[in-house]
């Protein structure tokens, strides 16, 4: 991208826009408005405020970028809903949740719902999916343990949305797949680091949450089931699943809508059999980017028919796609039973890339401020490496800098700032859980975004000194 030379005032409106289309929207979301008015919403306002076409920037730059992102990764959206969907339908969600209740019961509910939010997202459940499973099960918990009902989403959320999205290594997480094109990485890039950031990520969570639930008995907050105020959506009622629909339409899942339909089995299959298909995940991953794929000869992918491309740019989301693939042969095996291109851009382009203490510094601030903008940590960072992403390479070989390094970075730096109030997963999980913004989101900003940061901080600390691992 060229240098752009912009007067004071263009670059003043520039700026402008990108800002009002921070906060707007996230004062919308505080009211209640769909993320599927909001994205486009913001975009265009900052093509309006920056005195850039609006209509064109809406279908030829929005429109487009977004097209590309999921023509990218649709594999990945499609096997991932489509395995999330299995493990609901043949009662593993809820098998895995029953057994953490049983083994942990009421007085490790806060440990409970962060490990088996863990379990399932890990193991490669739609983000969405394990929402509806687990809400039921947290509130169970804490009702008998007499834990507020406003710790409920940061618990989920703490589970389903930081370290296993993030940052243990191998994850199926649709964040840790975007950075392999562009940086030619696998999903287990720099797995020591990304070891050492779940530790913190859970660690600060967990010792919040624990903190918040000793304040609440100490203030005798108990739990209250506020039926009138905020009741608990049922799928089944056509405005709450409408409205969780309409949000939802960032994540991997089907439409909620259709959750109730067809029929499915009332018997629930042991811990062991529910548990086998988020193993095979994993493993099979492991296996296809450690023994399988470096062993192909995929010359054949520089043809200009295939993209001309190469096996490092493609072979990471090739592992899980096979992953999730074997994966859901053996769950219908096993279940049959049930079933923003705008010229000030570039200003803050240079901005970024001026800022001191390298590149890893540089990286995690664009995606942390991209995310923050988009209100996704899948967004921000496509957006922050489809832009940067080949000098941020030229960056690390100059620097000497291992890709994996980057691509942790990348991937932590994404799951960060992404937790903004008009984030889709953010609103959708007070809806499920009965819950408001007003009630549980600092707590959401706690083991969201400040362990996030904590941990983003030590990895690139432990990084610069010891390099990847």
């Amino acid at each position: 991208m060229g240098a752009v030379a912009l007067t004071p005032l263009a670059l003043g409106l520039g700026l402008t826009g990108m800002l009002v289309s921070l906060g707007l929207p996230i004062w919308l979301a505080y009211r209640g408005w769909s993320v599927l008015l909001l994205a486009p919403l913001g975009a265009m306002l900052a093509a309006g405020i920056s005195g850039e076409p609006v209509l064109a920037h809406w279908t030829q730059t929005f429109m487009a970028s977004a097209a590309r992102s999921v023509g990218q990764f649709f594999p990945l959206f499609l096997l991932g809903a489509l395995f999330g969907k299995l493990m609901e339908d043949s009662g593993s969600v809820q098998a895995i949740a029953s057994f953490m209740t049983q083994r942990l019961g009421a007085r490790r509910a806060m440990l409970a719902v962060v490990i088996g939010g863990a379990l399932v997202t890990y193991g490669g459940v739609s983000l969405f999916v394990a929402f509806y499973v687990l809400a039921p099960m947290a509130q169970a918990l804490f009702q008998e343990a007499n834990i507020p009902r406003r710790l409920m989403p940061p618990a989920i959320a703490l589970g389903t949305s930081t370290f296993t999205m993030s940052a243990l290594p191998g994850t199926p997480a649709i964040q840790n797949a975007i950075p392999i094109p562009f940086l030619g990485t696998t999903p287990f890039a720099a797995p020591g680091l990304g070891v050492i950031a779940s530790l913190v990520m859970a660690g600060f969570g967990l010792w919040w949450l624990d903190r918040q639930e000793a304040r609440a008995r100490a203030l005798g907050e108990g739990f209250t089931t506020q039926a009138a105020e905020h009741p608990m959506p049922e799928i089944g009622a056509a405005h709450d699943a409408g409205l969780v629909g309409e949000r939802a339409t960032v994540s991997q899942s089907f439409d909620p809508v259709e959750i109730d339909h067809g029929h499915v089995s009332p018997i629930i299959p042991s811990f062991g059999i529910a548990i086998a298909p988020l193993v095979i995940v994993v493993g099979v991953n492991f296996i296809m980017n450690v023994v399988v794929l470096p062993r192909l000869d995929a010359s054949y992918l520089a043809e200009v028919r295939w993209g001309a491309t190469s096996l490092g740019a493609v072979g990471g989301v090739w592992g899980v796609c096979v992953a999730l693939g074997v994966a859901i042969v053996t769950l219908v095996l096993l279940k049959q039973a049930r079933l923003t291109a705008l010229p000030a851009f570039a200003l803050v382009r240079e901005w970024v890339l001026g800022i001191g203490s390298g590149p890893l510094v540089s990286l995690a601030v664009a995606t942390n401020l991209l995310a923050a903008l988009t209100g996704s940590a899948s967004g921000g960072m496509t957006i922050a490496l489809d832009a940067l992403g080949s000098t941020y390479l030229q960056l690390a070989a100059q620097h000497h800098i291992d890709p994996a390094l980057l691509h942790r970075v990348a991937v932590i730096s994404s799951g960060t700032l992404d937790s903004l109030p008009h984030n889709g997963a953010v609103v959708t999980l007070f809806a499920v859980c009965g819950s408001t913004h007003r009630e549980s989101y600092r707590d959401i900003v706690m083991v969201g975004i400040v362990g996030a940061l904590l941990a983003l901080v030590i990895v690139i600390a432990i990084g610069s000194v010891a390099g990847s691992f």
